[in-house]
């Protein structure tokens, strides 16, 4: 007989960490598939457009959120507002990561042998090689449960000031990054998981809280080994984020109803 031990889950585990000065080295380039940062782009390689906010583009699944149930400030680290939404489970859209589809975001892709001119209010970021595994994305930290690994995933979103590069760097597997687009002034909401093909990347620039703003783009990379589930043999992935490691100021947005989270169509 098997011992009644499991070996405990993956979460989440950092791999390696690489300083990155935006003062000096204010591009990201997709090397291959291999993120860089650079002064300049390489010769011959011209920077893309940053995808702009465009509060009239609409992609994912929509709901509506009934009333905000609470704000609850937690200093340093940022603020937690919880959503009502008018429904009995909330189900992310799986989308692949096109440019069309990340810019309904405010996310912009960023193909191999492209280049983006990064903007960042802190200098000092860094680039982190991590490993998450499938069950990274259930745990809440807002519902009182502790570090309980949950049978649910909860919707929990959030924007900061400064920048990401989700760069989807594992062998064999797409990185999924869950993301959202709230307007506050007509209670609604549209929720995706964007697939992002192998040797892709999202940049997402920073998000700072705009008072009065038509929408509000949100993101959260917890669940980014979606894709490995149904996988017997693999259920963690390798990626590299760029991030404010300490001293970021988060707003988060959750909702507690169970999510549901599939699988696009093959890519085209």
């Amino acid at each position: 007989m098997p011992d009644n031990q499991f070996d405990a889950p993956l979460f989440i585990k950092e791999i390696f960490e690489t300083a990155v000065d935006t003062a000096s080295t204010p591009f990201f380039f997709n090397d291959g598939g291999s993120p860089v940062y650079l002064g300049q782009p390489p010769a011959g390689v011209a920077p893309i457009e940053p995808a702009a906010t465009n509060p009239a583009m609409a992609m994912g699944n929509e709901y509506t959120v009934a009333k905000v149930l609470g704000v609850k400030p937690t200093p340093p680290y940022g603020v937690e507002t919880q959503l009502g939404f008018a429904a009995g489970q909330v189900d992310f859209a799986p989308l692949w990561a096109t440019r069309d589809v990340a810019a309904a975001f405010g996310i912009t892709l960023v193909e191999p042998g492209q280049a983006v001119r990064l903007s960042s209010p802190v200098a000092a970021l860094q680039q982190i090689e991590y490993e998450y595994g499938v069950f990274a994305g259930h745990w809440s930290p807002y519902q009182g449960t502790g570090n309980t690994l949950l049978s649910v995933v909860c919707t929990d979103l959030e924007h900061h000031d400064f920048p990401h590069v989700f760069a989807s760097t594992d062998p064999t597997q797409p990185l999924v990054i869950s993301v959202g687009r709230y307007w506050p002034a007509l209670g609604r909401i549209r929720l995706a998981d964007l697939w992002v093909p192998r040797g892709s990347a999202l940049y997402i620039p920073p998000k700072p809280a705009i008072p009065g703003a038509e929408c509000i783009d949100l993101h959260n990379n917890r669940n980014s080994a979606r894709a490995c589930w149904g996988d017997i043999r693999q259920n963690s992935i390798v990626t590299h984020t760029l991030l404010q490691k300490n001293g970021g100021f988060f707003y988060w947005y959750w909702n507690a109803i169970a999510t549901a989270h599939g699988k696009p169509d093959a890519i085209g």
